[in-house]
């Protein structure tokens, strides 16, 4: 086998192969193994019948056919391979010249993983960042906690910030009811901010049984563009103040959040809690950090088809992220002040995209640079965990068994190991 290589591009390459009559042979003999299982010859059973036999009683096209389709998919890996050429993408074939037992060439074009030139990845400057644990983001807890643990009195003076109230009404634009802008019997904490500016301080100072109608406006940045700075009307009815009281922070009500005998054990315990989130916090960002500052001390092209793949990634995640929290891409798109969806795609996700496949590139040329492989034993200690994870969604489970995402498993511990490398390179 000859193989000539054309780089059209940093990432994409055109392969001149050509096979000659022994390769050819060899690619007839195994497409006429293949033929021969399913003719029927007098004297032999179906599956049996010898190959030099066969070959006198298989369709001569088909035979030809299997034989440049078998000739064509090993020449195709094997050459890729020899030159050290890693496709992603299945090539792109186009036979030149093909003489059955003679020679076949042929040519293989595709995007490839580009050469990628890494930078000082052992003198990189982000730095962890220090944790420390403020006393009043133990108090916020502490606070939260009391909420759980609050008593409701229903009283007959007017509601003041710190009650809970129950409501009915209706929101109205131009004298017409908007969507989303009514409900009955809900339940609002006063002074919380759940609703736009104004209507909690509109409730405040009226008595339980007495309607009203507050005029308010919506902030102009509200996700809804047809209510976004709009003069709106809601006609309220107040059916029932609640006094809301929170207990004292002391040993008992100490007792009740868990197994401790003091509110100093409490606080400890939340300072804990806290100081264990912003050290993974830390990490994290320490380990995105430190992945961006080499991708951006490294040079590499971008495969076009792997940057689309993340732009639609991102979008699908996007759209889903929005679709939970009651928004519409369209609804972003406007709030966001985006021209349109090719506006935002140009100017957020694109960029986003290619970050990440930039990323991508530069982790997997380090983890070869340093040599940095999952054995079959880790490889099968992590299958086991996320079988044991999911143990009791039988159809979950059983998707660990495929190879497939046995090798999608495996890259991301790599990618994990390698980072964890990169930290501890730069953290002496």
């Amino acid at each position: 086998m000859n193989t000539t290589v054309q780089h059209l591009s940093d990432t994409r390459v055109k392969l001149t192969i050509a096979l000659g009559g022994a390769e050819l042979e060899v690619a007839e003999q195994v497409a006429l193994r293949k033929l021969s299982r399913d003719i029927k010859v007098p004297g032999f059973r179906k599956g049996r019948v010898p190959l030099g036999v066969a070959q006198k009683h298989v369709d001569p096209a088909a035979l030809q056919e299997h034989t440049l389709d078998n000739a064509l998919s090993k020449a195709v890996a094997e050459a890729f391979m020899n030159e050290n050429i890693q496709a992603i993408e299945r090539p792109e074939v186009e036979v030149k010249k093909f003489v059955p037992g003679q020679e076949l060439e042929f040519t293989a074009e595709s995007e490839i993983v580009p050469e990628v030139k890494l930078g000082d990845y052992k003198k990189l400057k982000s730095k962890r960042d220090k944790v420390v644990v403020a006393d009043d983001e133990v108090d916020t807890i502490i606070d939260r906690m009391r909420e759980n643990f609050a008593t409701k009195k229903e009283v007959e003076r007017a509601a003041k910030n710190g009650d809970e109230v129950v409501i009915d009404f209706v929101g109205k634009k131009d004298g017409v009811a908007f969507e989303g802008g009514a409900s009955e019997g809900y339940s609002l904490k006063l002074g919380d901010g759940q609703f736009i500016p104004g209507f909690e301080e509109g409730v405040v100072g009226h008595k339980a049984g007495e309607e009203f109608t507050l005029d308010l406006e919506f902030p102009k940045d509200y996700h809804a563009k047809d209510l976004a700075g709009q003069k709106v009307t809601f006609d309220v009815k107040l059916r029932t103040v609640f006094e809301v009281s929170l207990p004292d922070v002391d040993d008992e009500f100490a007792a009740k959040c868990g197994p401790f005998t003091s509110v100093d054990e409490l606080k400890d315990d939340i300072k804990r809690e806290i100081t264990s989130q912003k050290e993974r916090e830390a990490d994290e960002k320490l380990k995105d950090a430190l992945v961006g500052e080499l991708a951006d001390a490294s040079k590499v092209a971008l495969p076009e088809m792997l940057v689309e793949d993340q732009i639609r990634s991102i979008e699908q995640d996007m759209t889903q992220n929005l679709s939970y929290r009651g928004m519409s891409l369209e609804s972003y798109l406007e709030a966001q002040k985006f021209k349109d969806r090719d506006d935002w795609l140009a100017k957020e996700v694109r960029p986003a995209a290619e970050k990440r496949v930039k990323a991508g590139l530069v982790l997997a040329e380090l983890s070869r640079e340093l040599n940095v492989d999952v054995s079959r034993e880790e490889l099968s200690s992590q299958i086991d965990a996320f079988k044991s994870q999911y143990g009791k969604d039988a159809k979950t489970a059983e998707q660990f068994n495929d190879p497939n995402v046995h090798r999608d498993i495996a890259n991301r511990m790599i990618s994990d190991k390698t980072v964890a490398k990169l930290v501890e390179l730069n953290s002496k």
